[in-house]
Parts: structure tokens; C-alpha cells; sequence
């Protein structure tokens, strides 16, 4: 489970500079519409042992009658009512400016915390400039510059500091899988749900513990006892014009970190598409058991090995987490649906897997004698031991004499050689040297 953090502002303060510097990345979702092309940024975050999703916005504007302009300001609304958290970005070179204003007012209208972001505050004189934002009456303001990463640790303290304390063991310690259904607007996710509950639909309650937005529906039928984590229904809400694909975003950030296992739903008319890639990613770098469910299969013309191909297709968009399980299926046909479900469950065991040390020694100080790492500036690397970290998540220890010299090819190797021996399909697994 984790926490929301929205960057909102007026248009070139550089919360999407900030954005990066944060999540040490350059992702971006993309999605077409017609004659607009723009951006989904949300990435993963962790500071200090404290985990959060920070999502960019586009610049809040007022008065235009520009599409694309009207369509910033719904997804901006959203973020303030959908985040715990937001990041209100000034710029210090240009001061207060009245698009300022209108945003600041937005935001005492809601009920949310607000950290005041100066940025561009490169200099000493800056510094003295940015006091004016004090006038806002948001509290104290934080001074950064995005480009140069000042400030950024000192506000990344305040950020996970003012975040809620969650209680993750409320609901990823309990014995009942918590499988989220989540993909893009229109693969399938609404018939896929509706078709395993059936007009007795049980009554949809709040795990304890879990955001008001992340919806759990008890599932126990033909075998099985789980919480299906829905995604595709839409809350009514009284005072926000919803912009349904950037909502839709929102939901499936929820609904991934309160997940053990995301069944990421792909159209497989589409293939693999970029805002697939993003989902998977973050389900990645948030540690998810992860089961790719290819829908409306029934609709693809069919040849010799159509799947097999399709697989490798897959496989390769989604490389170097290939080991992954791909089930083909017709939600519409009723085929293979509950597969899905026996598959999420399989890869939810093996996310509590546990390797005995002397067992996981025996296989990879053999497959390390075989394929050593290599030598690094004439220095010769020896890992003496592995073993399994504890946590919710797989993680493995190596403890070597030289660990800052191991590089990720290598460890890429000691995963796949891990994989090989011991079932972690569906699984992402870290990998961390230490000195011996």
C-alpha cells in the first residue's frame, strides 16, 4: 500500500524537471487522441524506507478555450481530490503571478496538506526573493532548483514526514491474496470482473487499512478466497467534472499498491502498448506479482503457433522481466477466466517463497564458480555466500569483498540463474551486494 503525492502549478514552473529529479527517471505514459498527443507522468518514489507515487500534472490555466487547456484543469482537479499529498511549485523568477493565485485558491478550497515549492532558487538573492510566497498563507516554503537537485533531499524529509503512517501489514500479511485487475480504459476489465461475480455480487467492502479508493470485492467461489481489488467501476463525485482516462490512472495507481498480485489486462486487437509498459512498471517497481492477461483473443484470426509468436512479442516489450506468465483469453467466450485466477494465486505463493541458505548456496556458489564475476580495474571479485533476505518480497543477499564493483549484467545473471533453479515466475526478485 503506499501514498499519492501530486505536483500542481501553473504552466513552466518545472514540476515535470521536478518530477524527474524525484523519481530518478524520465517515464512518461503517453496516450493518442485525436490531433492531441500528451503525457501521463507518474513514477515511484523511495525516501528514507517510506514509499510513495508521485504524480506530475499538466499547468493549470483559466480563461482558454483551448481542448487540451480544459482538459488540464479537470485532470489537476483530480489530482488534488485523488492525492494525500500535494506539491504546490512557484517559480522565484517571475514571482507571484495571478495563474498563482487561482491555484493557490484552488487549493485552500480542499482539505488536503500542501508543501509550498519554490523553485529556481539557485542563488542567495533568489533565497530573499522567495519569502513573497510566504503572502500564500500555505506555511513554511520549501526553496529548490530542479535542474541542480538543491533542495531536493530536504524536501523529499518534508514529503515523507507529512505523509500518513499506513499500517502495510493490515493487509499484505493477511492470508488472502489481494489481486488488482488493472490495464487500460476498454481492455476488458468491467466484463472480466462482472463475469466472475455473477449477478450474486458479494457487497463490496473497505479492507482495513487500504485508501478510500481502493475497493475490495471478497471473492469465494468454485475454490477460491480472495479480494478482488476493482478498478474498472467509477465513484460518483459531486463537485469534480471527471476527465475518465486520467481517473482511471488514479484508480490503478491505488489499486496496484494494494495489490500482492496485478492481473495486467492487455487488448490483444492493440498488443502491447506504451500505457501497458507504464502499468507494468510500476507494478515492477513496487514489487507486484505480476500475470499479463491477453482479452479478446477470440477476435484475432488465428495461424500456426499465433500465440507462441504473440508471446515473444510480449516478452520482448517487456524485457528484462520476461518471466512472466501470459494466459490468452475471452472474457466475452468465458475462456480461461478462471485460469486467470489459479495463475494470480500460484504467483502470489511464490512471492512468500522462502529459500533455505543452505540450499540456496549450494546452487549459486556453484553457478558463480562457473561464470565468476569479471575482473574490474585488475580487482577480482569473490562472493563467499547468498542468502534471503527477510521481507514481503523476494530479495537476496550476495556478500562479496568488492560489492561497488559488481555490475547489473551480473547481477541479472545471478537472478536468472535463481529463477532457474527455484519457481519464482511472476515475481520480481532484487538482487544486493554486500561486503563480506
Amino acid at each position: 500500500m503506499g501514498n499519492i503525492v501530486a505536483i500542481v502549478g501553473r504552466p513552466n514552473v518545472g514540476k515535470s524537471t521536478l518530477f524527474n529529479r524525484l523519481t530518478q527517471s524520465r517515464d512518461a505514459i503517453v496516450n493518442e487522441e485525436s490531433g492531441v498527443t500528451r503525457d501521463r507522468h507518474y513514477g515511484y518514489v523511495e525516501w528514507n524506507g517510506k514509499k510513495f507515487t508521485l504524480v506530475d500534472t499538466g499547468g493549470y490555466v483559466i480563461g482558454s478555450d483551448d481542448t487540451f487547456e480544459a482538459e488540464i484543469r479537470r485532470q489537476v482537479e483530480i489530482a488534488i481530490n485523488e492525492a494525500d499529498l500535494l506539491l504546490f511549485m512557484v517559480d522565484v523568477t517571475t514571482g507571484i503571478t495571478d495563474l498563482d493565485e487561482v491555484v493557490a485558491d484552488l487549493l485552500r478550497k480542499h482539505n488536503k496538506k500542501v508543501i509550498l515549492v519554490a523553485n529556481k532558487v539557485d542563488n542567495f538573492n533568489r533565497l530573499a526573493d522567495a519569502a513573497e510566497f510566504y503572502s500564500f498563507g500555505l506555511g513554511e516554503v520549501q526553496n529548490v532548483s530542479s535542474i541542480s537537485g538543491s533542495g531536493t533531499g530536504d524536501l523529499l524529509d518534508l514529503i515523507v514526514n507529512e505523509l500518513p503512517n499506513i499500517e502495510e501489514d493490515s493487509y499484505e500479511d493477511s492470508d488472502k491474496p489481494n489481486i488488482a485487475i488493472v490495464g487500460r480504459p476498454n481492455v476488458g476489465k468491467s466484463s472480466f470482473l462482472n463475469t466472475l461475480l455473477g449477478e450474486e455480487r458479494n457487497i463490496v467492502t473497505d479492507i482495513a487499512g487500504t485508501t478510500r479508493d481502493a475497493i475490495a470485492t471478497p471473492y469465494k467461489a468454485f475454490g477460491f478466497d480472495i479480494n478482488l481489488i476493482d478498478t474498472a467501476g467509477l465513484r460518483k463525485k459531486g463537485k469534480v467534472h471527471e476527465n475518465l482516462e486520467f481517473y482511471s490512472v488514479m484508480r490503478t495507481i491505488r489499486a496496484i499498491e494494494n495489490s500482492d498480485v496485478c492481473i495486467v489486462m492487455i487488448d490483444a486487437q492493440d498488443g502491447v502498448m506504451a500505457q501497458d509498459l507504464n502499468i507494468l512498471h510500476l507494478a515492477i517497481k513496487n514489487k507486484k506479482g505480476i500475470v499479463i492477461l491477453v482479452n479478446k483473443w477470440d477476435l484475432i484470426e488465428k495461424e500456426t503457433d499465433t500465440s507462441k509468436k504473440f508471446t515473444q512479442q510480449i516478452k520482448q516489450k517487456i524485457a528484462p522481466f520476461t518471466d512472466v506468465p501470459i494466459i490468452f483469453t475471452s472474457v466475452k467466450e468465458k475462456q480461461r477466466i478462471f485460469k486467470a485466477l489459479e495463475t494470480a494465486i500460484y504467483v502470489f505463493e511464490n512471492r512468500k517463497k522462502r529459500i533455505p541458505t543452505a540450499k540456496l548456496n549450494e546452487v549459486m556458489l556453484q553457478a558463480i564458480q562457473d561464470v565468476p564475476p569479471p575482473a574490474t580495474k585488475g580487482k577480482y571479485i569473490r562472493i563467499k555466500y547468498a542468502t534471503q533476505l527477510p521481507g514481503r518480497t523476494p530479495a537476496f543477499a550476495f556478500f562479496c569483498n568488492l560489492p561497488q564493483y559488481v555490475k547489473e549484467p551480473y547481477k541479472r545473471y545471478l537472478e536468472n540463474k535463481i529463477r532457474a533453479n527455484f519457481d519464482f515466475t511472476g515475481v520480481p526478485i532484487s538482487i544486493f551486494m554486500r561486503k563480506k
